[in-house]
């Protein structure tokens, strides 16, 4: 029987700006999933990553199927009403639409599912990240899932030697989901062109290519495409089966440390370092820094056992010392050069209405103009 993992997360309201939900929202929402899942979901967890809610289900109905959509679409109305009851900032910010229309993909709302065939021993991450988008999760599954710098399994292990399938995303394209498929390590060369870009390409999916089983999934909707305006950070979710066939938990989580450079942070227009914090940790320096939690699983018959948190382990805290230093070091720049990201993700912003009325106020040096009419 095949087991479906599911995991729809969104923004619907917060203490003190963009920091993170109250208890009564995030209370709101859980006893709704509780009363309404039934035999619909057999299990279920609920967190929060920054300012966001993400409920992660397990159930047997498939990836996009439209009652478990719309459970989660309906907590998270219910959730931003309560948000609006206790004046939280951003109430309902992610429900970019009125009406639910089956699938919430489109809506607002970042989700990543997979079906998959359970094993003996099925383990499982989940990933949550805020202040951020979903190029942020590039680096770390490029380098979990074909570098064997940092995953001796691709060397050691017989199936993992085989490669990994990579499907990518081209996520500036707004009319369909443009996307192109590259092996590892044959194609690891065109993988990193792409790659390289993250606020364009974006790594959607990875699949074992010794078994066909699929390994991960990222949460790859760009809020701005769908709202056509600068409306927040996406705030990826991502989910990672471990060991076996695939890369050990070790080494997916081994990437995380590097603290690399995400676009996000204060109002979603800077470049600051991915910060790994524990389970239900808040917003705080500059919007950030960007957050990423993981929580740990197995799944056995459609339950969940309780989560570990990955990135709560003692060693985390010197990476996130040396992360707090980056991001400082970072933000002397202020608003110069690599410190803010690129023009074309500005231009969901205020400042493209400002350049066009500064633009209309140049003018040209009339021995400029007298050199180039002779």
């Amino acid at each position: 029987m095949l087991t479906t993992l599911s995991v729809i997360k969104a923004d619907i309201g917060s203490i003190g700006g963009h920091v993170a939900p109250s208890q009564r929202l995030e209370t709101a929402v859980r006893d709704w999933v509780h009363e309404r899942a039934h035999h619909l979901v057999p299990d279920y967890y609920i967190s929060h990553t920054g300012d966001d809610i993400a409920i992660l289900m397990v159930h047997r109905h498939g990836t996009g199927n439209r009652e478990i959509h719309h459970l989660a679409w309906s907590a998270f109305q219910l959730g931003a009403e309560e948000a609006r009851a206790e004046g939280l900032y951003g109430a309902g910010q992610d429900l970019l639409v009125d009406a639910f229309s089956g699938n919430v993909k489109g809506l607002g709302p970042a989700v990543a599912e997979m079906e998959f065939t359970e094993r003996p021993n099925e383990p499982f991450l989940f990933f949550a990240a805020d202040k951020t988008d979903p190029g942020a999760f590039n680096l770390p599954l490029y380098l979990a899932f074909a570098d064997p710098m940092n995953t001796p399994g691709l060397l050691l292990s017989p199936n993992m030697s085989k490669g990994f399938r990579f499907v990518v995303m081209d996520v500036s394209c707004t009319t369909g989901d443009r996307i192109i498929t590259l092996n590892a390590p044959e194609q690891l060369y065109d993988l990193a062109a792409l790659l390289r870009d993250p606020e364009r390409y974006v790594v959607e999916s990875v699949w074992s290519r010794a078994t066909g089983e699929q390994a991960a999934v990222v949460a790859t909707s760009r809020l701005h495409n769908i709202a056509g305006k600068y409306t927040g950070k996406d705030d990826p979710v991502l989910l990672v089966r471990v060991q076996m066939n695939f890369p050990a938990t070790g080494e997916i989580l081994a990437p995380y440390a590097i603290g690399h450079y995400v676009a996000g942070g204060m109002r979603g227009s800077h470049h600051m370092p991915l910060m790994p914090v524990p389970l239900n940790t808040g917003i705080s320096y500059f919007d950030g820094p960007p957050l990423v939690t993981c929580a740990c699983f197995c799944v056995h018959q459609g339950k969940l056992t309780e989560p570990l948190d990955a990135f709560a382990h003692p060693f985390w805290d010197t990476v996130r010392t040396h992360v707090a230093e980056k991001a400082m070091e970072m933000r002397k720049q202020g608003f110069v050069g690599a410190a803010m990201v690129p023009m074309n993700e500005l231009e969901y912003t205020g400042i493209v209405e400002k350049l066009k009325v500064l633009d209309q106020q140049f003018t040209m040096r009339p021995e400029a103009v007298a050199a180039h009419a002779g």
